[in-house]
């Protein structure tokens, strides 16, 4: 851990708000990216990446630094998310308009604005939906997999650490995510241009 960014921490510890907002800025695009790739749609991510960092405020206190802050804050948001998309599988509604209560009062929930993020642009818009949709249909083992070797680049040691599993399992589990990808995203790819191409042919 970078010694600037273990006094940043030590400082949240102690209530400092503006330590921790200069993590949010380090930090913010990657836990975004994570919770876009979660949920598919720009809203619904930046909503839950800032409860992500606002859980992540509230229990700065737990993190011993026994993994990095980077991998720290994706288990943060990963849950959140999941948490999000179980409720929603229940038919439930959670309201993210509701202010967030801390020791300093209240803190009204803000969404920034991520339209030209670096890690969403891609050579096409094609390409970015097609990604995006297939991400939204793999299983949810395969999907963190994914997010995290091929999104996050954590390692294939950092990732089985995160999800207990061993070497192994990881392994093979993101050579079946990649081919599950590979798949969705042929079949993607044809379904457009077959879709174009009868478009062509009743214009002309």
């Amino acid at each position: 851990m970078e010694l600037h960014e273990s006094e940043l921490i030590l400082k949240c510890k102690n209530g400092n708000v503006e330590a921790f907002e200069e993590l949010v800025l380090k930090y913010q695009r990657q836990i975004y990216t994570v919770a876009y790739r979660f949920m598919g749609n720009h809203e619904d991510a930046s909503d839950l990446a800032q409860e992500a960092f606002i859980k992540a405020y509230k229990s700065i206190d737990r993190f011993r630094g026994e993994s990095s802050l980077k991998t720290w804050l994706y288990h943060i948001v990963a849950n959140v998310c999941r948490d999000e998309l179980r409720k929603r599988k229940k038919g439930q509604v959670l309201s993210l308009d509701a202010p967030i209560s801390t020791e300093e009062g209240e803190i009204t929930r803000q969404t920034e604005d991520w339209t030209y993020a670096p890690d969403l642009i891609y050579e096409s818009k094609e390409a970015q939906y097609f990604i995006q949709e297939a991400i939204n249909q793999l299983t949810p083992e395969y999907k963190e997999v994914i997010i995290l070797r091929e999104i996050q680049g954590f390692s294939y040691e950092e990732i089985a650490q995160h999800l207990g599993c061993s070497l192994g399992t990881i392994k093979s589990r993101l050579n079946r995510a990649r081919k599950a990808m590979r798949d969705l995203l042929i079949k993607r790819r044809e379904l457009f241009v077959d879709q174009y191409r009868l478009k062509q042919v009743k214009g002309g």
